[in-house]
Formats: structure tokens, C-alpha cells, sequence
């Protein structure tokens, strides 16, 4: 099956990660506002497909009743877009909590899965839902907890991940984990392999590639020990360790993001310390992006991959704003289905 398959979608978190009321913060947009800055963008006559939603405040009340979560669905789709993957909301200060935590935080994280689930199921009872996963990760920020005991460590967010696994079969859904270095357990390429592996269910639990974070996995950050490439790479040195990456995460991705990555190590607000996504075009990009993402999307119709999502998190709010900025990402998209 060809690439040109797949749907385009663009992210609707860009507009609410790293952002809020907090010093050095920007305020967040409206889901309606990034639904109209989305469907703005065309690049000769190709628009975006869907969007990928993120399922709490401001964008969706976790609690909000089926009547509400229609009217969301139908705001969508009145922009003439489907809903793809929906990012469950596992994290503290959230519904859920850390996948490595007590049992009352394994609890909370499990809470989360079940609200995705549920919010998941009308819209795609209501018709505006066609596809797509449930995102999650370990929802434990930072490595330090985890490196104090990585067996243990590892073994409590595979157990977790085993309970949200069933929960989400039940619901006829499928779980993603986000590859991203801030997450304990998932920091590294062979650390969120280990966790895929010890769940052992790809047929409902898979991994999230995100091409500007699994930049930072063959780079090391956070795990030193796994890096399969250091400053100073050659353009042979890089793909040669980019697929050694890809052969191993491949199997299991079920999600795939296209993105790109400077190198930095940055964020904003609370994802500070992880990866930073920069525009498609930005000169400093580290990435080949059509190149990169034909390694990822192999084979994809045997993982029932359906679509392609841009993640373009912690852009200033002048960068989200300009028209440009949304043309030359679609741009690129089209250029990733194409080739």
C-alpha cells in the first residue's frame, strides 16, 4: 500500500503544552482557535484531514457529559475534519497520576485510560472517529526516582501499563506510548524496548514515534549509555544509527508523528528538560524529514497505521499564529506521503 494512503492531521496540543498563566509562559489557544489556524492551511489545493485531540481542560472536560463531548465532535467535524488519537490525561494535577507511583496513583493513571476510553467511544459512536489510538506514557517526569532503582522502576510501570492494556482492549482500543526522554522508563530507545517487551501485548499496546524525540534517543540525552551517535556524526554515521533505532521500535509503532528537532534540549512550563520541536523549515533542523519518516512508516498498514500527525509543541505564540507556519508543515506532510 502506498504512503499516499494515509490522512494528514495536524496536533491540537501545541496549543496548550508549555503554556499557561505561570512566569515566562504564554497563554493557551482555544481548541476552536487551533481548529481554524488548521484548516486555514492548504498548500495546492491538499488541506489537512483530522485532528489529533488532547482530552483535558482547556480543550475537553474529562467529566464532560455525552451531549458535550458531541458538541466538540461536531465542532470538528464542522471544520471538516475527523478525530484521530486522542493524548489520555495520566498525568499529575491532571485525572491521572505516575504509572510508577502507589497504588493509589497506579489507580488514578488507570482512572485516566478509562475516561480516554469512554471519551473515545462517543465519538466514535457519533461518527466522528474513524481511527486512531489512545496515547499515554509513564506519566513519572524526570529519571531521577526511576535511576534509584531501575529494575523496580521498570517492573511498576510494566504492571501499570498490563492494567491499561486490558482496559483499553475491553473498549476495543489501542494504547500508544510516547517515546520522549522526560518520561522514567521510556528515556531511552532500549529502556521503552524493555517496557514494550515486558508488556508483551503489541496487538494493544504500542509506541508513539515522534521523529524530534527519537532524535534525542540516538543522541543519548538522558541515557548516555544507549546513545548510538555523538556530536560530530557524519551523514553515513547517522543513518546507519537511525535504523538501528527504527529496526527495533518499528515493530510496535502504531503512531507516528512527524516533527523536527534542532538538537536543543528545551521546553517551556512544565515540559521543561525534554525535547524541543522547531518549525519544518527552521534552518537548524537536524532532520531529513521525508527521509527519516520512510524508515518509520515501513510496512505501516501491517501495524493498521491510518494517518500521520504533525507535533509541533512549545512554538511561541507568534509562531502558531502566522499562516506560514501551518502551510510549510502541510507542505511537509504531503511530501512524506508522497515519497
Amino acid at each position: 500500500m502506498s504512503l499516499s494512503s494515509l490522512k494528514l492531521h495536524n496536533a491540537m496540543w501545541p496549543g496548550l503544552v508549555g503554556k499557561g498563566d505561570g512566569e515566562g509562559e504564554e497563554p493557551p489557544f482555544s481548541l476552536e482557535r487551533m481548529l481554524d489556524l488548521t484548516a486555514n492551511a492548504e498548500v495546492n489545493g491538499r488541506k489537512f484531514d483530522g485532528v489529533d485531540c488532547f482530552l483535558f481542560h482547556p480543550h475537553t472536560d474529562p467529566e464532560a457529559s455525552d451531549d458535550q463531548l458531541k458538541e466538540i465532535a461536531d465542532l470538528i467535524a464542522g471544520r471538516g475534519f475527523d478525530i484521530g488519537s486522542l493524548v489520555a490525561p495520566v498525568w499529575p494535577g491532571t485525572v491521572g497520576d505516575s504509572a510508577m507511583g502507589t497504588d493509589e496513583q497506579q489507580g488514578k493513571f488507570l482512572d485516566a485510560v478509562k475516561v480516554a476510553c469512554r471519551i473515545a467511544k462517543v465519538f466514535n459512536d457519533h461518527g466522528a472517529r474513524k481511527g486512531g489510538v489512545i496515547r499515554i506514557d509513564s506519566a513519572e517526569f524526570g529519571v531521577e526516582q526511576w535511576k534509584s532503582n531501575p529494575g523496580e522502576g521498570t517492573a511498576r510501570i510494566i504492571d501499570t501499563f498490563k492494567k491499561a492494556a486490558a482496559i483499553a482492549s475491553d473498549h476495543g482500543e489501542r494504547l500508544a506510548v510516547e517515546g520522549e526522554i522526560c518520561w522514567a522508563g521510556m528515556h531511552s530507545w532500549k529502556d521503552v524496548l524493555d517496557l514494550l517487551e515486558g508488556v508483551g501485548q503489541p496487538e494493544t499496546l504500542g509506541f508513539q514515534a515522534d521523529l524530534a524525540h527519537t532524535y534525542l534517543y540516538l543522541m543519548g540525552y538522558n541515557a548516555p549509555e544507549h546513545a548510538l551517535l555523538h556530536d560530530g556524526y557524519s551523514d553515513e554515521e547517522f543513518y546507519a544509527a537511525y535504523e538501528k533505532m527504527t529496526d527495533k521500535l518499528r515493530p510496535w509503532t502504531i503512531d507516528f508523528h512527524v516533527a523536527q528537532n534542532d538538537g536543543q534540549v528545551h521546553g517551556a512550563g512544565s515540559h521543561d528538560k525534554t525535547g524541543k520541536h522547531c518549525p519544518a523549515d527552521d534552518p537548524n533542523g537536524k532532520l531529513d524529514i521525508t527521509r527519516c519518516s520512510s524508515y518509520w512508516l515501513k510496512d505501516f498498514q501491517d501495524r493498521e497505521i491510518k494517518h500521520i500527525c504533525w507535533d509541533g509543541c512549545m512554538f511561541p505564540n507568534s509562531t502558531l499564529e502566522n499562516p506560514a507556519t501551518w502551510n510549510t508543515i502541510l507542505g511537509a506532510m504531503i511530501d512524506v506521503v508522497a515519497s
